[in-house]
């Protein structure tokens, strides 16, 4: 179940966005005492994010982590956990705190229990999860050339390795069963070309082929589509 929310454009997009999204952090420090956040990575956060820094909340009782990893040091050029804390901790969001799903372990594989206690310990249901999507209909790291995705998709485990086919790195990524874990869930996309993904998305077809559709087609949370030109 999903519906399309479509903004005039990117700025009005990050801004309304991250409006929404503040307001459901704000909701769960004022039912729980805490709130957590599941972010994805690339470059269309980047200005929500930043637009999220600047609301006033309590942000030390904001737990932020994301929807999938790259198995790269989080100093590396192609780390999400980089470029989260570079764009969403500054001024008051510095005191978030961020939780990162790459470990010292020699693959994904191997640090798939060490990332699951590091879940485990965040505030859940999850108050909001951020999806993004690819040219090829993935989102996090579900890969449809990922040897892994069948596994990932049915999995009850909060987390799954995955070594997508054309994209580089290996990956950790959230399963189905913790994205739809929330609250409130949002998919964000701009441009046209994603426009066009969404479109064959929404039309039949196996959830293996483009895995954004496991999130599109569930019940369990209705799927918020917020897009720009």
């Amino acid at each position: 179940m999903a519906a399309l929310r479509s903004w005039a454009d990117r700025a009005a997009l990050d801004a309304g966005f991250a409006a929404e999204v503040a307001g459901h952090l704000a909701a769960g420090i004022a039912a729980r005492g805490a709130a957590s956040l599941v972010v994805s990575g690339g470059r269309t956060p980047a200005g929500f994010l930043q637009a999220l820094a600047t609301h006033p909340l309590d942000w030390s009782r904001v737990w932020v982590t994301l929807a999938d990893e790259r198995w790269v040091d989080a100093d590396h050029d192609a780390s999400n956990e980089r470029l989260l804390r570079a764009s969403l901790q500054q001024g008051p969001a510095a005191a978030a705190h961020v939780v990162g799903l790459k470990t010292a372990a020699a693959s994904p594989q191997a640090g798939l229990a060490e990332v699951a206690e590091r879940l485990a310990a965040l505030p859940r249901p999850f108050d909001v999860v951020v999806l993004g999507m690819g040219d090829d209909g993935h989102t996090a790291s579900l890969f449809p050339d990922a040897p892994e995705l069948a596994a990932a998709l049915a999995s009850t485990a909060a987390v799954a390795a995955l070594t997508p086919g054309a994209a580089p790195h290996a990956r950790i990524s959230l399963t189905p069963a913790a994205l739809l874990d929330t609250g409130a869930l949002y998919l964000h996309i701009v441009g046209a070309d994603k426009q066009a993904v969404l479109e064959r998305a929404l039309a039949d077809g196996p959830v293996e082929e483009l895995p954004i559709r496991f999130a599109l087609r569930q019940t369990r949370v209705p799927c918020s589509i917020q897009w720009a030109p």
